[in-house]
């Protein structure tokens, strides 16, 4: 435990010790590689039971073990080089002695050691590449043109938020059919095989566009409905709880409102008979939007914020000035939120800060349960 603790403390460590020359970048770049490296090994062996069916795939392509192998090389030599750089050694030995113990149990030339087919499954292939397809392409831009400048990667609470993209990553399968019972009642039970037809045969941009406006509306009321009856409340609170604002800050949901949310949202696309082509692309779009609007991005974006949600625009629904209490709840489009009163963008603003007026529990555990206790 001390040992994470102090593993902890060099990731957060301040600016003036993490310069470029110091050893810090490699050394986290080494962590990361061989964090990876460890996983997609654990993978091969247990594919049946730490990946998804749609993901399963990859581990069979041509080109993943010797990536693998190049990811496991960029582990050790960045290992090496924060070794000799840095004067803590922690980051360094860290990173080899992970991935050196994934080279041990096997490395790229690991094979599916149960063999058994299973129908239930973590989502750890899901969550790793989810992970770093938004850090990649959001951690560089918030670097780049940043909101808050002096808001470092490893900001406050930003291991509860990895914690809750991890959570909602393995229970993918879980949250699926939670999210997707209702909607395939609900289509069991109606006859409107035509309009479904007509509706799935559009061209998939169009079909894009529309499940993006249905969706988005239905969301509207759903959050608000979140925000004004006090038990639900609670819930969504956790999401607001969030003191820092980032790509990650997103993923911190609670596990009801995310079955809850998506549920409600998914019925309408369902229902309707929209194509999965077009629902799967939706969903990747709201992955990236989602990271994009809670993202530390300093873009005032003028001309486009009366039409499409900016980061300035979703930070005014998060900040903690009067003015920003029960305001923007549209994801994708404010005209909700010009239409039913509640928009709110002033001309190049932002929020004086971020959070809850009440005191919201720190970690996962805590605040899951948080909803659930009355108030003292």
């Amino acid at each position: 435990m001390q040992i994470l603790k102090a593993l902890v403390a060099e990731l957060e460590t301040p600016r003036t010790n993490r310069r470029f020359g110091s050893g810090w970048l490699s050394g986290t770049g080494a962590l990361l590689a061989a964090l990876v490296s460890l996983v997609a090994v654990t993978v091969l062996h247990w594919p049946a039971m730490l990946t998804t069916p749609e993901l399963r795939v990859i581990g069979s392509t041509s080109w993943f073990r010797p990536v693998l192998h190049l990811i496991l090389i960029l582990a050790y030599l960045f290992a090496f080089i924060s070794i000799i750089l840095r004067d803590s050694k922690l980051l360094g030995f860290t990173a080899l002695s992970i991935a050196v113990f994934a080279a041990l149990i096997g490395g790229p030339q690991s094979s599916d050691t149960v063999g058994i087919a299973t129908p239930a499954y973590f989502g750890l292939d899901f969550f790793v590449l989810n992970l770093l397809f938004t850090g990649f392409l959001f951690i560089p831009i918030e670097r780049l043109a940043p909101r808050i400048k002096e808001q470092t990667l490893f900001r406050q609470e930003w291991r509860e938020d990895l914690f809750y993209f991890l959570v909602s990553s393995l229970f993918v399968q879980v949250l699926a059919f939670l999210t997707l019972a209702p909607s395939k009642i609900i289509t069991a039970v109606t006859t409107m095989d035509h309009i479904r037809q007509a509706i799935g045969s559009q061209p998939i941009v169009l079909q894009i566009v529309e499940i993006m406006l249905l969706t988005d509306f239905v969301q509207y009321w759903v959050h608000r409905v979140f925000h004004r009856v006090p038990f639900l409340w609670k819930f969504h609170a956790v999401h607001h709880s969030a003191k820092s604002m980032d790509w990650l800050a997103g993923g911190r949901m609670h596990f009801v409102e995310i079955v809850v949310l998506r549920s409600m949202t998914a019925i309408p696309g369902m229902t309707l008979g929209y194509s999965l082509e077009a629902i799967q692309a939706y969903l990747l779009i709201v992955y990236i939007y989602s990271s994009f609007i809670h993202g530390n991005l300093g873009w005032n974006l003028n001309s486009i914020g009366p039409w499409l949600v900016t980061p300035r625009f979703h930070h005014w629904h998060h900040g903690i000035d009067k003015e920003a209490i029960d305001v923007n709840f549209a994801i994708h489009f404010p005209v909700y939120d010009r239409l039913f009163g509640t928009y709110h963008l002033p001309a190049s603003a932002w929020p004086t800060g971020y959070g809850v007026p009440e005191e919201v529990p720190k970690g996962y555990t805590e605040q899951f349960m948080y909803p659930f206790r009355r108030a003292k």
